[in-house]
């Protein structure tokens, strides 16, 4: 049996070219399917490379799709400032859901530990329904977390922005079901089937702009429940804790008070995929405190409406 040219074409792709392809694929019909689609943009790396995919899918056009935003008020500088610089370079419009606007209005209390991470749901789900947004772009990965390797690349949430297992629909091949009654949403994760390793090579090879916060730095940080914080607005450091000055770097972003950096000296491209390589924790079970609160923290968040 011969091969076609379009199999012979494809052939020819290496992997980080396959799931580059999905990825456009799926934002393509995403852009086919629903009318109000957002992409979910923290300023992360995730998040970088699921913004450069949507603009090679739709170039030359802009990204037809705006970005949201959960400010959790407790990010590091580097991280806003270069938010703020990415949505100028596109001329995007940001959509800001404010923790502390919640906080401020009563709707939220702040936690006793300070950390704002599990405060994120209400926020997310108010300004989907807002702005209804009927389909939402996240960078989440499966090899992340156990919760996060259940996820489908449509992942149906229901009126209440919760995550239902036996809802969730069969994807086979690159077919993706779309459906949705009025008040549902569906949350879209184009990065699904990328290691964090896919992530960086994929920097590599397309030159994506980051914040100077994922390569080795100086940083007075203090050491709690065997992570390294940056001293903020949060809680910290405790009369007990030592504040040191060390090179670190961190390997993933999110609220700066439970999102911990690694001693690492790799200040270049190459230094990080040679460490991500090496390395047998993933960037979440590393640094991220939120995600050791119990053995099932990711899933029970998603099921009350976290991503």
């Amino acid at each position: 049996m011969k091969t076609t040219e379009s199999t012979q074409a494809v052939n020819k792709l290496d992997a980080l070219d396959r799931l580059e392809s999905e990825a456009i694929h799926i934002f393509r019909e995403v852009a086919g399917e629903f009318d109000r689609p957002v992409i979910l943009f923290s300023g992360g790396k995730d998040s970088t490379v699921l913004l450069h995919l949507a603009v090679k899918a739709f170039w030359p056009a802009p990204v037809p799709f705006p970005l949201l935003h959960v400010d959790t008020g407790h990010n590091l500088d580097e991280v806003i400032e270069f938010r703020d610089r990415t949505v100028e370079r596109y001329g995007l419009r940001l959509v800001v859901a404010s923790v502390q606007d919640f906080i401020d209005d009563g709707r939220l209390e702040e936690r006793p530990d300070g950390t704002r991470n599990p405060l994120q749901t209400v926020p997310l789900l108010d300004s989907i329904t807002s702005n209804k947004f009927d389909a939402v772009f996240g960078g989440g990965r499966r090899d992340e977390e156990r919760a996060r390797a259940k996820e489908r690349i449509f992942s149906l949430r229901n009126s209440f922005g919760q995550w239902e297992p036996r809802r969730q629909r069969p994807e086979l091949w690159n077919l993706y079901n779309g459906r949705h009654r009025a008040g549902e949403h569906v949350r879209v994760f184009p990065l699904s089937n990328w290691t964090e390793l896919d992530v960086w090579r994929y920097i590599q090879r397309e030159n994506i702009d980051l914040p100077s916060i994922y390569y080795a730095h100086r940083r007075e940080v203090f050491q709690r429940d065997g992570m390294w914080l940056t001293a903020g607005p949060w809680f910290g450091p405790n009369a007990d804790e030592t504040v040191q000055e060390l090179t670190i770097r961190y390997r993933t972003v999110g609220d700066g008070s439970c999102t911990g950096a690694i001693q690492s000296d790799a200040a270049d491209i190459e230094a990080v995929i040679a460490e991500v390589s090496a390395s047998r924790l993933t960037e979440r079970g590393a640094t991220r405190a939120d995600d050791r609160l119990s053995e099932a923290a990711m899933e029970d968040r998603k099921r009350e409406g976290y991503f």
